[in-house]
């Protein structure tokens, strides 16, 4: 093939992926500063516990799989701080009577479950609209200990935009949770040992 025909194929091809590309993709910045953690035993659980708790005004996460007690609690102590929060998790999480959902919607944190998806898969937390986490790590002990797993966590406004307007497009087809909500003290205790582990 000629040398001008690759050129106009080239040229060609990338408008066209550029015009297949969603409509909602961000070019973010390289100086975007950024930290990775990898899986197993590269610390990423601590390094969410310590964003959370320098978190001053706001936390949306959208999970998976949501089972890590560092941080469960290093949500409950942000909430009681007066941090405002909100989840959404998968639809799997309705099947279990003590669920992530019972345990962060009886925490006073509003949880939504999103089951419009096959599964609503994402892995994201946002911090007071600059500080964006996500990878493949779900929160769990599993990703921590025993999974290959990659976490970043990333400092960027323009970044976070994106992920909070992806956030709230998730919010307005996701259920508010609904459950029991009179769980009794001890069996309060028994579902948030079986689902949260170290």
């Amino acid at each position: 093939m000629p040398l001008r025909a690759e050129k106009l194929l080239s040229v060609v091809t990338i408008i066209f992926l550029s015009l297949a590309l969603p409509s909602y993709a961000l070019d973010v910045p390289l100086n975007t500063r950024a930290s990775v953690y990898f899986s197993p035993l590269g610390g990423a659980t601590q390094a969410i516990v310590a964003e959370i708790g320098k978190a001053k005004a706001e936390i949306l996460i959208q999970a998976y799989s949501f089972t890590s007690k560092p941080i469960a609690g290093a949500l409950v102590k942000a909430r009681k701080a007066g941090v405002n929060i909100a989840i959404i998790l998968d639809k799997g999480n309705l099947s279990d009577q003590y669920s992530a959902a019972a345990f962060t919607a009886n925490a006073g944190i509003p949880t939504f479950l999103d089951a419009i998806h096959n599964i609503a898969h994402n892995k994201v937390m946002i911090i007071d609209r600059e500080t964006v986490i996500t990878g493949s790590f779900n929160f769990t002990r599993s990703a921590e200990f025993e999974n290959a797993e990659n976490l970043l966590v990333i400092k960027s406004r323009e970044l976070a935009n994106a992920y909070i307007a992806n956030w709230n497009l998730h919010r307005q087809h996701s259920q508010e949770y609904k459950g029991s909500g009179t769980f009794k003290q001890e069996q309060k205790k028994q579902g948030i040992n079986r689902i949260f582990r170290y």
